[in-house]
């Protein structure tokens, strides 16, 4: 087999891998293709099978692997036993004003990584927002919006996990740089949204509503609580993140007791292994890149053109995202070409996370705006009047954490 210019393999596989999305296969089948050809066109069958075989062994890329399944296992079975319903109702009961929970319901949703996740909040969203008399378009941007704010500082996040991998920085340091930022999108979210609507207060009367709340509490606590107990042996004990997603999921079945029909049921949804598929096809990808001289070839083009690197740690991943369809994408190629002209730190993986993340938050492809556009009715053009502001200030509210928090 005749090997040829990395560059064109690259831009050859990055187009296959977009043809495949567009045909809506898997993210997972699709990264892992683009980097068995790019490898097949580079580097040949045998280095390719000696770079799978060492992604295989990779430490990191297997953490991010099973944690990524522990963590699809966890939000199937929180959907299938309803406990996510509890989660949002109880959150719903405690927090009685309609704009708070038109924030808070498919922000709580955005803890399940599921594609198209906003979907599942979109019915709630939706009767919350008719007591506002908000129309259809500001329905669908606050359930998308609200529901994207977690992800920068949500420590289970497969794509905050793949970052901090694939970078080799602390996964909490990045959190500590994006609290400004999440808080910033909120705000962005509320006076976009909701500034200027008058708030709409639930429930009854105040001894009821005394009494309801002691179990809304109860039942929100308990709801929530292998989540919490995942974030706990993390961040508090420093257990392994797959290790500590797997104890979650069986605390989780060892409090909700779920069917033995509900477990069979949750193994065989095939979204589960699409996404342990796509977080390993990352790091595959990362590697095939690495192995096909590729990234010393773009980097050292970036090198001699004289690129600030700021602007390209902004732009690369940005872009790749936005034209992938897919954060964890971008990510995957972005890491290999930029470790090549600078060490990643808490600082410069903040700012490739945040950039890539917002790329794909405007990315038509993405499964979330599609599906709300369509249940809300709305139109793509109508919503980017206001996502594509939001996304702007999201980005420049990065930026300035970027050149103002100490690193």
């Amino acid at each position: 087999m005749e090997l040829i210019n990395p560059l064109v393999a690259f831009i050859i596989a990055l187009a296959v891998f977009a043809g495949l999305l567009y045909k809506r296969i898997g993210l997972g089948i699709s990264l892992s293709v683009a980097a068995l050809l790019l490898g097949l066109l580079t580097i040949g069958p045998t280095q390719t099978l000696k770079t799978l075989l060492e992604t295989l062994e990779d430490y990191n890329a297997l953490t991010v692997t099973f944690a990524s399944f522990a963590i699809m296992l966890l939000s199937q079975i929180y959907k299938e036993t309803g406990l996510i319903d509890v989660l949002t109702e109880s959150i719903g009961g405690l927090i009685r004003n309609s704009k708070v929970i038109l924030g808070l319901i498919p922000a709580i949703i955005g803890l399940m990584p599921v594609a198209g996740g906003a979907l599942m909040s979109a019915p709630m969203v939706d009767e919350e927002a008719k007591k506002l008399k908000l129309d259809r378009v500001k329905r669908a941007y606050i359930n998308f919006w609200f529901r994207h704010t977690i992800f920068p500082i949500y420590p289970i996040s497969s794509l905050l996990i793949l970052t901090a991998m694939l970078t080799q920085t602390p996964m909490f340091s990045i959190i500590y740089r994006q609290i400004p930022v999440v808080i910033g999108m909120i705000i962005i979210g509320y006076f976009i949204g909701l500034w200027k609507v008058k708030p709409v207060r639930n429930g009854g009367d105040e001894s009821s509503r005394s009494m309801s709340e002691g179990s809304y509490l109860i039942r929100f606590l308990f709801s929530f609580s292998p989540i919490l107990f995942i974030m706990l042996l993390v961040a508090a004990f420093g257990v392994n993140v797959a290790i500590s997603a797997f104890a979650g999921v069986l605390f989780f079945i060892l409090i909700s007791k779920p069917k033995v029909n509900i477990l069979a049921k949750v193994f065989r949804n095939w979204s589960v292994y699409e996404i342990t598929l796509a977080a390993f096809g990352a790091f595959f990808f990362r590697n095939a890149i690495k192995s096909s001289g590729l990234s010393e070839i773009i980097s050292g083009t970036l090198i001699h053109g004289n690129f600030d690197e700021t602007i390209i740690l902004i732009f690369l991943p940005l872009v790749l995202a936005f034209l992938m369809g897919s954060p964890s994408g971008g990510i995957a190629v972005s890491v290999p070409i930029l470790s090549e002209i600078l060490d990643f730190t808490a600082k410069s993986t903040s700012l490739l996370y945040m950039s890539a993340f917002l790329g794909y938050l405007g990315a038509p492809t993405h499964l979330c705006l599609a599906f709300t556009v369509e249940y809300f009715k709305s139109s793509l053009s109508k919503l980017y009047k206001y996502l594509v502001p939001s996304l702007i200030l999201s980005m420049i509210l990065t930026f300035l954490v970027y050149l103002l928090v100490p690193a």
